[in-house]
This record gives C-alpha cells, structure tokens and sequence, in this order.
C-alpha cells in the first residue's frame, strides 16, 4: 500500500516539472521581427522632388475677323514665327469686288467735287448742294477705308513672335468670325506647374530656390520667380505653383514632365510626427492605436490621434511623443506584451 502511494506522488511530481518546464519554454519563446520608426519632427518628410508640368509662358489664340473660306495655312505645328508674318490665307473674291466697286464710287465722288467745285467757287451752286456733294465724298472714303480692311483682313498674319502650338483649322474649312485658326505660343520663358499640399505650401515663398530637371529635353535647371495659387483643389487640398524658368534655347516645351526639387524650402510637416497610414489600427470601439515598443522590448497598444494625411503617411496629434518607437512592419503578429526584435 505504501509502495502504490509512493508511486501516485512521484507520478504527480513528475506532472508538475513536466508543467513548469513547458510554462518557461512558453515564456522564453523566440521574440516576434519588426521594423520599426523611432519618432522625431520631420520623420519620413524629407522633402521629395514633385512631378510638373511644363507649360508656355503665354498662348495666344490667331483668328479672321470675318467668316470665308480658308484658302492655304502656311504654317505647321511647332513652327517657328514672328510678328508680321503671314499664316494663312481666305478666299478673297467677295473681299476684292467689294473693293473694286468702293474705288469706283470714291472716283466717281472725288470727279462730282471737282466739277461742283467750280461752280461753288463762282457763287453759282446753292451752299446745300454743295454740302451734299462733300457728304457724298466722305461716305465714299468711308466704305473704301472699310473695303480695303477687308482685304487686308483674308491673310491671318502672326501678332506675335513664337511657335505654333495647334492648327485648329486647314486649307478648304469654312473659319468664322472669332474662332482660332493657330495657337502662338511664347516659350521664351516657360512656366513649371506643380500641386502642392496645403500642409507644405506656405513654407514656399516667391524666391524659394528650386531645381527642376526636365528628362525629355535632357536639362537640369534652377527655377526663377515662383507664383503661388490662392484657391486649393476641393478634391485633393493642393495648389498650383508656377515656377518661372529661362528658355533661351527653346528646349522646354509645353507639356514635358519635370521634377521639381524646392531647395530649402520650411514646411509645417518638418515639425510635424507621422508614422506610414499603414501602422494605425482600430479597436472594435472606434479608438486608433499604434504598436510601440517599450524598454522592456515588448510590444504595446498606444492609443493616438490622427491629423492629415501626407502621402502614404499620416500625422500623429496625440498620444505619441518624440524618442517613442512605433512598429512599421510585422504588426499583424503581435498582441500587448510581445517580445520583439529590431
């Protein structure tokens, strides 16, 4: 009996070691890999180059003044003019007999002056006929002057020095009064646009230095003046910067992508605490949270709260403070009190 009882508390012993060593194996298990961020004003804000578009410095639309037949356009897109030159060409039939018959009147007016004259200077003409006849005259040079404009105006000639944008209309179409025949585009000097954060976009000033490089036309350049819009988009919160920039070899054209670098510029998100959106999650009741790690290098919920959004990355406006270690990656793995490495 002593010997069955002795074997039942042994067998119990046993139980218990077995239980203990597999409660320290639990405990001492293998620490969970993560990649984490340690906090500090400006992390992960380092200012990237912005993606732009390069645009004409102005454009001007050339068009007739009256509707006809659009004979010949003597220029093509991307065609180098300047002021004076002729563009393109209407029919001028109608133009040219309306002139005609305004030269016939004028001469037939200018020939009753003389002849009327004579008699006025005698004293032999009335002062109202006479009066009448000098009407007449003017009435005559009026529709001349007018005939002869539009003659001038069948050629579309350029009003200003540059290149052609867009040909809008060819030889054989029908132009009307007003509508664009040509663009003129004046590339002297061109304009980079790029869409800035509203966040980012007072530490910009009109002499911030920038550095624009333009791979299509194999040029890096530093941009001049810079203009800055004052209403943002609804949709994405930015505005339109304009940066000025020397064109003198006429290398950068409209629409050609660039990379804008705005060098020393101060932004708001410089001061600023953000983490990847991708490192905020959500308790059932609603509330954000984060994983940080303590200095018992465990893993642990810290509830935070959240600003705008910067990119891929969010702005933390509580619950986090500088020197604070928040997981990046490898989260899904983890549960409060984790052991981690990284």
């Amino acid at each position: 009996m002593d010997k069955k009882i002795w074997m039942m508390g042994l067998w119990a012993l046993c139980l218990s070691v077995s239980s203990c060593s597999g409660d320290k194996e639990t405990a001492e298990k293998a620490p969970i890999n993560v990649k984490t961020e340690l906090m500090a004003p400006g992390n992960g804000s380092a200012r990237q180059p912005y993606v732009g578009i390069v645009e004409e410095r102005e454009a001007t639309a050339v068009s007739f003044t009256s509707m006809g037949l659009v004979k010949r356009v003597l220029v093509s897109e991307g065609q180098a003019v300047s002021r004076g030159q002729l563009i393109a060409e209407m029919d001028d039939t109608q133009a040219r007999n309306l002139l005609a018959v305004a030269e016939s009147q004028m001469n037939q007016a200018n020939d009753a002056l003389q002849r009327y004259k004579m008699l006025h200077d005698s004293g032999s003409l009335p002062e109202i006929q006479w009066v009448e006849i000098e009407s007449k005259v003017q009435q005559a040079q009026s529709q001349l002057e007018v005939a002869r404009k539009n003659m001038n105006d069948c050629q579309l000639k350029a009003p200003v020095s540059g290149i052609i944008g867009r040909k809008m209309v060819g030889a054989g179409e029908t132009a009307m009064p007003s509508q664009a025949v040509v663009t003129i585009l004046d590339i002297s000097e061109v304009k980079v646009k790029v869409s800035v954060p509203e966040s980012e976009v007072n530490g910009i000033s009109s002499n911030t230095p920038t550095t624009i490089t333009v791979g299509a036309a194999g040029k890096q350049v530093n941009g001049g003046r810079i203009e800055k819009g004052v209403q943002a988009d609804a949709l994405t919160h930015t505005y339109d910067v304009r940066i000025h920039v020397s064109n003198a070899d006429r290398k950068l054209l409209p629409g050609m992508v660039a990379n804008v670098q705005f060098d020393g510029a101060s932004t708001d998100a410089q001061a600023q605490l953000t983490v990847p959106v991708t490192s905020v999650q959500r308790r059932a009741d609603g509330t954000l949270f984060v994983w940080t790690i303590g200095a018992d290098s465990k893993a642990h919920r810290t509830t935070v709260g959240i600003g705008q959004t910067q990119g891929n990355r969010v702005v933390l406006t509580s619950g986090i403070s500088q020197g604070d270690r928040v997981v990046t990656e490898g989260y899904q793995k983890l549960g409060e009190g984790t052991n981690v490495a990284y």
